[in-house]
């Protein structure tokens, strides 16, 4: 079994290739391909010291091969080498430039990324069946990251794949609204299998620095002021890495089946599911709990003076009030749904912090 995982320096890349490199995929073992530029979105040295787990890993694990290549889901030409060299079974594209803010002044980083990079991913994967017409090895299941931020302003909660999200609110969530139409149109023309996942509110040890758990504990420990946007009125659904790497393995495990139509015509192998923890949190809470996390784990000193360091400002350009998953369809397909609490969450993640940053 032959694995591309994009994105494999970053948060969710990373833990998902530890946890196929630990297991295996199916109960047999598997080659891992890892594909990341490694760029300085956020402090590369994060990226690199999860490259470092990896690693790890699979040196502990050598019934499994594992390859790092340094490259960019952009660079057409290495795309294509990779899947005519190592003939790809399963693909998960988890390569994108993240973040709603940031997309509001670096718009070119995300046409590249989230656009010519995922169209080089479908052409490689549509050529792949094509070859397999005559003789060749096609990729049987194309898996990608979305995001919750394609439910824009929706009022509805919570949010299910079955609404409609036409109305994104900043170029990050159009973007990703945008793989799952070019996916859909490739399914349909071409017969690949293909499945998004919305994922909200990823958190945990070694994630993002610019998720609003990691950035605060930043904040904090320098003495910083912390923002609180629309003076807390806002909830997330919150959902821990374990969840979600859990979530992915399960998809990866059952692409949506290859079926005709009554035209003759395939009816596109498709599908969209949400992954969150289906338990919105409002943010003063939730720093409420992280702020204890962090005194637990002596990240923060007893006594530590919060409220003087807490500001409450208005809601900012390109953000939601809520965003809530609903996630029956992943329950009723895989029979799975995220269980691990914001408190036992932000405790994994406050040790990490102190034995990563403080030691």
């Amino acid at each position: 079994m032959k694995i591309l995982i994009t994105g494999s320096a970053g948060f969710i890349g990373a833990n998902l290739a530890m946890r196929l490199l630990a297991e295996g995929f199916c109960g047999q073992p598997c080659t891992i391909v890892g594909l990341d530029n490694c760029n300085a979105y956020y402090d590369p040295s994060l990226k690199e010291h999860r490259l470092k787990l990896v690693a790890r890993t699979a040196r502990e694990h050598t019934e499994h091969a594992y390859t790092f290549v340094r490259g960019d889901i952009a660079d057409k030409a290495l795309v294509e080498s990779l899947f005519a060299e190592h003939h790809f079974d399963i693909v998960v594209n988890l390569a994108a430039q993240a973040g709603v803010r940031y997309s509001i002044d670096n718009p070119d980083a995300y046409i590249q990324s989230n656009i010519v990079g995922f169209y080089n991913i479908l052409e490689a994967c549509r050529h792949s069946a094509a070859t397999a017409n005559g003789g060749g090895h096609p990729v049987g299941h194309l898996v990608y990251a979305s995001s919750s931020s394609v439910y824009g302003g929706n009022t509805k909660v919570p949010f299910s794949t079955d609404d409609r999200v036409d109305n994104p609110v900043s170029l990050y969530a159009a973007t990703k609204k945008s793989n799952e139409l070019f996916a859909h149109c490739y399914s349909k023309l071409y017969d690949i299998p293909t499945t998004g996942l919305r994922f909200f509110t990823v958190y945990g040890p070694a994630g993002r620095p610019d998720m609003a758990y990691f950035g605060f504990t930043d904040k904090l420990i320098k003495g910083e002021t912390i923002r609180i946007y629309n003076y807390g009125n806002c909830r997330r659904d919150f959902t821990y890495i374990d969840d979600i790497v859990e979530g992915i393995v399960r998809v990866m495990k059952a692409p949506p089946q290859r079926r005709v139509g009554s035209d003759g015509l395939p009816i596109p192998p498709y599908k969209v599911y949400n992954i969150g923890g289906g338990r919105p949190e409002n943010l003063l809470d939730f720093v409420q709990i992280l702020q204890e996390e962090l005194v637990a784990a002596e990240v923060l000193p007893q006594g530590y003076d919060f409220e003087a360091h807490k500001q409450l400002v208005p809601m900012q350009p390109g953000d939601v009030a809520t965003t809530y998953a609903d996630t029956t369809a992943l329950g009723r397909d895989f029979g799975f749904t995220p269980s691990t609490t914001l408190r036992e969450g932000l405790r994994r993640f406050a040790r990490w912090y102190k034995d990563y940053y403080k030691s």
